[in-house]
């Protein structure tokens, strides 16, 4: 069993960054392959960037790549999002899962979800 709450959303301007922080807790975090995904008012989740249990890879929707980066520190059980130029697009809730098959852009492949975080980009 894994808990996942993110945390750092907030308010920003167009071109602002932000960096959005998932902590867990439970056994074996470093066994799970971590993603982040965001649901904006009226669309379905989408994917955003996910990130393989040993850092080697990582993966990025089109329409964030160049722009967010996606790392982890596994002695804090903690996965990062670190959003740069951002635009009112991006507004969305951002949630953080936890995958133990490996890193996916599927949202199906993931076991645990956060609870999410709001990310509001004024234009």
């Amino acid at each position: 069993q894994v808990q996942l709450v993110e945390s750092g959303g907030g308010l920003v301007q167009a071109g602002d960054s932000l960096r959005l922080s998932c902590a867990a807790s439970g056994r074996s975090f470093r066994s799970y392959a971590l993603g982040w995904f965001r649901q904006a008012p009226g669309k379905e989740r989408e994917f955003v960037a996910a990130i393989t249990w040993s850092s080697t890879t990582s993966y990025y929707a089109d329409s964030v790549k160049g722009r967010f980066t996606i790392s982890r520190d596994n002695a804090k059980n903690t996965v990062y999002l670190q959003m740069n130029s951002l635009k009112a697009e991006d507004t969305a809730v951002y949630y953080c899962a936890a995958a133990i098959r490996g890193a996916s852009r599927v949202e199906s492949m993931y076991d645990y979800w956060g609870q999410g975080t709001q990310v509001t980009v004024s234009s």
